[in-house]
């Protein structure tokens, strides 16, 4: 009986299973319907444009349209991987990591400190003044950062060159020295986005509990144990939340920023260089449609797995800092 109780059930099982959501996705149809608009999205801008893979593996003709160009397989990979460790995508791997992982680790460093010492200001005026004048390179278009680079960094009429002409000392030609070009995009990098990034960390400050810092007063503490030993504990869920939501872009360079910087100049390419605007060259210079669709899918690829990689480190380290 019991057998043929749970052979009826199981029957059942599978419409009332299906009543049941349906059940629950009309009592909660409003909280539903508010993730439409975010589905749409998606769905749109991120879903429906990865049919556009498919230029990775054809030799796209524009009379025939995608689906009518030849088949090629993985050519267009090929030219992106030849040349051994002289070969695209050495460089531009390595130029596209490491930059971020500078921009986002000393990025979030130097927001985290600036954050902390505009909270120690106790002026009011003071402090306004200064947390405004630090946010304000962020609204600077990254056009006008690459005229003000050229303009101090030019051969012939710079700001530096003729500093150091008026002191007596030989010019530098900048825009043919690589090796101070990751220092230059580095320091514009940092300076246009700390005082924005500082935001977050400052919203986080204020949300603390004060009586945590009373206790420490009553304890002894002055401000300097107090950054050590209460507000650096607090933000460690912050700037780790922080790292890996950064993490998720790192294939991702800031394209602006180096466009703007560098431009076309090849001579900085080996150094300055990144997978998104080695992709846009591709395109626009080139008109390779394959070869930058295959850069683009290897650098989707590629930072997927080094998310996945570095978030189960984390998971194993610290599983509730984790982003799943």
């Amino acid at each position: 009986m019991s057998g043929k109780k749970g052979g009826q059930n199981g029957k059942k099982g599978e419409p009332g299973g299906m009543k049941s959501t349906f059940r629950e996705l009309f009592r909660h149809r409003t909280l539903y319907l508010m993730t439409v608009p975010a589905l749409i999205f998606f769905l749109i801008f991120s879903y429906i444009p990865m049919v556009g893979i498919y230029y990775a593996f054809v030799d796209y003709d524009f009379g025939k349209g995608i689906f009518g160009s030849p088949f090629v397989g993985l050519k267009n990979f090929r030219y992106f991987i030849e040349g051994g460790w002289k070969a695209p995508i050495v460089y531009l791997t390595r130029n596209t990591i490491l930059y971020n992982l500078v921009f986002i680790f000393l990025g979030n460093v130097l927001q985290c400190a600036f954050a902390i010492m505009i909270t120690t200001i106790t002026g009011k005026i003071f402090k306004r003044v200064t947390q405004s004048m630090m946010l304000l390179p962020y609204f600077v278009s990254y056009v006008i950062v690459g005229t003000i680079a050229y303009n101090i960094f030019n051969s012939n009429y710079g700001v530096l060159n003729s500093a150091l002409e008026a002191m007596g000392k030989e010019g530098v030609n900048v825009y043919m020295t690589e090796w101070i070009w990751p220092l230059i995009i580095t320091a514009f990098y940092l300076w246009k986005g700390t005082g924005y990034g500082m935001v977050v960390y400052l919203a986080a400050i204020t949300g603390f509990d004060r009586e945590i810092y009373e206790a420490g007063k009553i304890d002894g503490c002055n401000i300097f144990k107090e950054i050590r030993y209460i507000t650096l504990p607090l933000l460690k869920p912050t700037f780790i939340m922080l790292v890996l939501f950064a993490l998720g872009g790192i294939m991702r360079g800031q394209f602006d920023l180096f466009y703007n910087l560098v431009q076309r100049n090849g001579q900085l390419f080996r150094v300055t260089d990144v997978l998104d605007t080695y992709i846009y060259r591709a395109m626009t210079v080139n008109f390779n449609l394959g070869t930058s669709t295959a850069a683009g899918v290897y650098q989707s690829v590629f930072g997927f797995l080094l998310v996945v990689t570095v978030n189960r480190i984390i998971r194993k380290k610290s599983p509730e800092n984790a982003l799943f």
